[in-house]
């Protein structure tokens, strides 16, 4: 447990920190599996509107530092890929 009053300030915004990180991960990993599952079940279509969603999700994370540009790029490219590929 922190001891210094600038060490439990810390703390508290590390936790606060890390509750939107980890909605903002979990919303982008539901968004991700939502279009996989669409891919599998042959709906292009819905997939295709869903797309502009993960984008953004995906580049917001990417802005605040919970993605890396490199990587927020690859899973952008990757999923747009699966898309053409089941048309």
């Amino acid at each position: 447990m922190p001891i210094t009053t600038s060490a439990k300030k810390a703390l508290r915004g590390s936790k606060r920190k890390r509750s939107f990180n980890l909605r903002k991960k979990d919303a982008l990993s539901r968004n991700v599996k939502q279009i996989k599952k669409l891919i599998a079940d042959k709906k292009v279509k819905e997939a295709m509107a869903l797309m502009p969603q993960v984008q953004k999700i995906i580049d917001k994370s990417m802005k605040t530092g919970l993605l890396k540009a490199n990587t927020a790029s690859r899973k952008k490219s990757r999923i747009v890929a699966m898309i053409k590929k089941a048309q």
